[in-house]
């Protein structure tokens, strides 16, 4: 047990932890007025139930030992070892954070779960039924997510096996939630907007809630190195120049389209470079991730460029920002991965084009397994309870509507 791991972990859980309220904020103000209440408690009332359901049996089947399933075989899920948090005590594991206390690491481990079903809540905002965001959420977390947990952190995983990296969730969390959140509009359908269009209603929320997520970042990032070393130093570095490059270039891309310097743009911008330095953040060298988040940030603005001009409403951009550069992010790890970093990994820059494979083998698996399984669970919730609420619910605003509270009174 080292009390310095220790401190470091208890403060990045709880760093990790004020992403949820950062993203209330940050999505909360990209929407109409009528429905910041409802798009606010996404955030807040999913760290409550996602975290009763880690407790569970979500951290268990993503890190509890191996069962070998009829048919898939080894690699896929864990056992109940750790159900309701049995055998999750003070002392170390053996395999896991083996500096910090057990518990401390499922924690922490929790507020990465809690996060990743929060962030598709964008793509169905200001029209879906909360009853059915319920449901979604808790199988969305116990089906999609720990497996996916289980695939690349689990020591008996199958894509951990094969080499791939993925230091504080590219994949898991952001590719997953990217592609997800995108089978979630397509299905949900358009909003109802009769002519009020999509303007944010509270930029400076927005802002906010952006600076809350980069602060945020810092514990999901350097606290994945699970220790209060160099390589927390070097996380925590390389998240900040990557988010850093990313608002510059996206504020340089949309001035370039609209000659305009966005402000709400800015704001995205940096967390498009959060998102993509997420992945790489244990692996590359302040270089790599300077080229990664001033790549992400025009990339990312690119694709929002491309879903406006198609027919898919994903409200606040989720996969534009969480999948794509999600996926850029796992796929430049295997590009820019240093051994400078960590003796053990290089990527094709450094001479070993097996990791740029493993990297595409890991996306290609979570993409095909988040889109298939989002498909059948969303189709399953709209079967037992209906995903969208009524037109006159819609119009009327899901503030007042479903929660009968408002946010600003007139």
């Amino acid at each position: 047990m080292d009390s310095g791991d220790t401190a470091w972990m208890l403060m990045s859980t709880a760093l990790v932890m004020i992403m949820l309220p950062g993203l209330a904020l940050f999505y909360g103000g990209l929407v109409h007025r009528k429905n910041v209440l409802s798009t606010v408690m996404h955030s807040f009332f999913g760290l409550a139930l996602v975290t009763v359901v880690w407790v569970i049996v979500g951290f268990t089947l993503a890190f509890g030992p191996d069962v070998s399933l009829p048919i898939i075989g080894p690699g896929f899920i864990g056992g109940l070892d750790f159900a309701m948090f049995n055998n999750v005590g003070l002392e170390p594991s053996t395999v896991y954070a083996v500096t910090i206390p057990f518990v401390l690491f499922a924690s922490f481990q929790l507020m990465f779960a809690a996060i990743t079903p929060a962030l598709i809540t964008g793509a169905f905002a200001e029209r879906k039924r909360f009853g059915s965001f319920v449901l979604f959420t808790i199988l969305w977390s116990i089906l999609i997510y720990s497996p996916l947990a289980h695939w690349v952190w689990s020591v008996d995983g199958w894509l951990f096996k094969l080499g791939a990296l993925d230091f504080a969730g590219g994949t898991v969390v952001h590719i997953s939630s990217g592609v997800s959140a995108l089978v979630v509009a397509l299905i949900i359908g358009r909003r109802h907007l009769n002519g009020s269009g999509t303007e944010p209603h509270d930029i400076p929320m927005t802002v906010l809630g952006a600076g809350l997520l980069w602060f945020g970042w810092f514990g999901f990032n350097a606290g994945s190195a699970v220790t209060a070393g160099g390589l927390a130093a070097s996380a925590f570095t390389v998240t900040n120049v990557a988010a850093a490059a990313a608002t510059i270039t996206w504020v340089l891309a949309s001035y370039a389209h609209s000659r305009k310097v966005s402000v709400v743009g800015a704001a995205c911008g940096a967390v498009a470079g959060l998102v993509a330095i997420t992945p790489a953040s244990g692996y590359v060298t302040v270089g790599g991730a300077l080229i990664i988040g001033l790549v992400a940030g025009g990339l990312c603005f690119s694709v929002t460029l491309l879903r406006a001009r198609s027919k898919v409403d994903d409200a606040l951009d989720v996969f534009a920002v969480h999948g794509v550069g999600g996926t850029f992010g796992a796929i430049a790890t295997g590009i820019f991965a240093s051994s400078t970093i960590q003796a053990a990994y290089s990527g094709l820059l450094e001479g070993n084009p097996q990791q740029l494979v493993n990297q595409l083998i890991a996306v290609g698996a979570t993409v095909a397994y988040a889109v298939v399984g989002t498909f059948v669970i969303i189709k399953l919730v709209d079967v037992l309870l209906g995903i969208r609420v009524n037109k006159e619910a819609e119009e009327m605003g899901l503030d007042l509507s479903v929660h009968g509270e408002v946010a600003y009174q007139v």
